[in-house]
């Protein structure tokens, strides 16, 4: 009978937390941390860093690219925030209450060679009631008309106050968002009270995009979109932003290099 033994795979320790850990591995599992930096290196070797100054020099010169999205992500926004600031400008400026279905109705006189030689008959008097109302229920007295007023001029400066209110929101949001690219990931992070700062491996980047409109060109924004295999953020977006052709290049050629560091190999 024939003895089939199988390799057991090759461990090692984790240099950050300790954690027992494949030995071709380039990130743990554990505690998240890149095996393939120089600090990694310097743990594995037995040394120790030269000094935090060091490692944040180090790592700023990682950085191949940090910006934020521009203004001109809002347009859209900006559109529909100015019909409804125009609208709310309508509504404290003209008058709805002076309408004329608003107003008394008041049957005008014949003349008197058209006047009916005869009164009406009780009986088309009676037939005609519901008209007399219908003509007259949207009749607003003195003080309704002063009531109206007020509460239009309310409304309108209450919508121009929370149209203007979402819009820097909106602003503030997108200004604190911030992209920052560097050889190993792409780290962004967002949120105005609440900030949530999550990252991205660059070798997870399967295919990228650049999509720039004509006034895209114009105003030199453009957006920049990532296909990865990361199951939090299968499809990414670099919104609106600044050197965006720049961007591009820098993620393909990055990605290009992670996949050489892993072995993957790109058949053309």
């Amino acid at each position: 009978m024939e003895i089939v033994t199988f390799d057991q795979p090759k461990t090692k320790p984790c240099p950050f937390c300790a954690e027992t850990i494949q030995a071709r591995a380039i990130k743990c599992r554990f505690c998240s941390e890149f095996l393939n930096t120089n600090k990694a290196k310097a743990l594995e070797a037995g040394s120790t860093p030269n000094s935090a100054p060091d490692i944040d020099k180090e790592k700023n010169e990682n950085v191949l690219f940090s910006g934020r999205p521009s203004l001109w992500a809002m347009a859209a926004a900006a559109i529909k925030g100015l019909i409804f600031l125009a609208l709310a400008g309508f509504l404290m400026a003209y008058p709805l209450e002076e309408l004329s279905i608003f107003q008394k109705t008041e049957n005008p006189t014949l003349p008197a060679h058209d006047a009916p030689a005869e009164p009406a008959p009780e009986s088309e008097v009676a037939e005609n009631p519901a008209e007399v109302e219908e003509t007259s229920r949207f009749t607003l007295s003195e003080e309704q008309v002063l009531l109206f007023r007020k509460y239009r001029i309310v409304a309108g400066l209450g919508l121009a106050i929370l149209v203007m209110l979402i819009l820097l929101i909106k602003m503030v949001k997108l200004k604190m968002t911030r992209y920052e690219v560097s050889t190993e990931r792409i780290e962004w992070s967002r949120g105005i009270f609440d900030r949530r700062v999550d990252n991205l491996d660059m070798f997870r980047v399967i295919d990228l995009k650049l999509r720039r409109s004509l006034l895209d060109c114009i105003v030199g924004v453009g957006t920049v979109g990532l296909i990865t295999t990361d199951k939090t953020d299968p499809e990414f977006t670099f919104e609106k932003i600044r050197n965006s052709r720049r961007l591009y290049d820098i993620i393909k050629k990055a990605s290009l290099d992670a996949d050489r560091r892993n072995g993957v190999v790109h058949i053309e």
